[in-house]
């Protein structure tokens, strides 16, 4: 029997990339290993879909050991942390001990603009850096997989409420361009690294939407798809930091936020690669579809009394 692909960060909210890639490869009849931090309804809800599930943490030896072991391929992700490369050097060490054969690293697009010499002002950006380094110095067989932002986070949660209550995209990203790309493609394509990892060893993927235009565009492609006029305003990045931080956001989360904020209005996001069709076959999925979607949480609310 095939060993187990191990997924990592598999309890996602549905549209979360981890989910995703677990819910595609037992589709597909693979077998899947699912690490998540807790045991909860959505670790049950990863054994009713087929996936064996290892409870654990990234930053634990022995839950890295229990999860890793047996596994000869595996996906790697963490959210935002403080604690992002220790957690990355951990897993690295045990998979290198197990002799995992492919190791799918989930990292950022943004690392693409930086060196030895250059880096942003986001500490994740360089707790990422750092953890490619670090990856490629490991010697295990590695593939780096850099999306630029989520749709999903870029839309979704930032923008619904103000798109609800007042039909305005409310963001600090000035006039820069972006080509935000969807969960479910980037899942897509870490499904189609694991099944078949040997080719793209040592590569590394840029994953983007299939268009890069600036949020006047997209507040036009959410009129078109919500079938009502919805218009960007660019607010200042400062007050946008300094609510995240009152409404109890973590400061190295808000700390990152803010540099991708400063970075779209410096045009740093104007990129685009053909990376999702070469790897699926499929174009990802554009910004008026993607909100069609999801209309219902975008649909008009009455004002609050």
């Amino acid at each position: 029997m095939a060993s187990p692909i191990l997924v990592t960060g598999a309890a996602g909210r549905i549209g979360g990339v981890g989910r995703t890639i677990t819910e595609v490869l037992l589709k597909q009849g693979q077998a899947v290993r699912a690490m998540v931090r807790t045991e909860d309804e959505r670790a049950q809800a990863l054994r009713d879909m087929g996936a064996v599930v290892v409870a654990g943490s990234l930053l634990d030896l022995d839950s890295m050991h229990r999860a890793i072991d047996g596994c000869e391929t595996m996906y790697f992700s963490m959210s935002v942390s403080d604690t992002y490369l220790a957690a990355t050097v951990n897993a690295a060490a045990v998979a290198k001990h197990h002799g995992v054969k492919a190791f799918i690293n989930m990292s950022q697009m943004t690392l693409s603009q930086m060196s030895v010499t250059e880096t942003t002002a986001s500490p994740q950006h360089k707790l990422h850096w750092l953890a490619e380094q670090a990856l490629n110095w490991s010697g295990l067989p590695v593939v780096h997989v850099r999306p630029t932002a989520f749709l999903e986070g870029l839309f979704l949660i930032m923008t619904a409420d103000s798109v609800r209550n007042s039909n305005q995209i409310r963001l600090p990203f000035g006039e820069g361009k972006t080509s935000p790309v969807a969960a479910e493609d980037v899942a897509r394509a870490v499904v189609a690294l694991l099944v078949n990892p040997q080719p793209h060893i040592g590569k590394i993927y840029h994953l983007t939407g299939p268009q890069s235009e600036n949020m006047h565009f997209y507040a036009r492609e959410y009129s078109k798809a919500l079938g009502r006029t919805i218009t960007y305003q660019d607010i200042p990045v400062e007050p946008w930091r300094d609510g995240l931080l009152q409404s109890g956001q973590p400061v190295h989360l808000v700390n990152h936020l803010t540099t991708l904020a400063n970075l779209h209005r410096a045009g740093r996001f104007d990129r685009m690669t053909d990376d999702v069709l070469t790897l699926t076959g499929q174009a990802p999925l554009s910004v008026q579809e993607f909100v069609r979607r999801n209309a219902a949480t975008f649909a008009a609310s009455a004002k609050e009394v």
